[in-house]
């Protein structure tokens, strides 16, 4: 397990928490959707995006001029329990 202070800071807010909750549940959502899913600016929401990119718990992929983001569930899962995933995200 990489940097744990890393990924439980990334699961400390609540914000950065829907948002993963958000991804969990979804293969891939475009970051242009995130902005409009979330009551906050671009520039917040990129901060947290890469506070979970940080943590390993999101990944990244770049189709043209968009990002797309996706839960990592395998570090998800290396991570907290099955318990604890069924509850938060599920």
């Amino acid at each position: 397990m990489e940097n744990l202070e890393l990924i439980f800071k990334a699961l400390s807010d609540p914000i950065r928490l829907q948002i993963l909750k958000k991804l969990y549940s979804e293969e891939s959502v475009c970051v242009c959707k995130l902005v409009d899913m979330f009551d906050i600016s671009q520039s917040k929401l990129s901060y947290h995006l890469k506070m979970l990119l940080s943590a390993n718990l999101i990944d990244k992929t770049s189709q043209g001029k968009w990002n797309y983001y996706s839960a990592n569930k395998d570090s998800i899962s290396r991570v907290l329990t099955y318990d604890v995933i069924q509850k938060l995200f599920l």
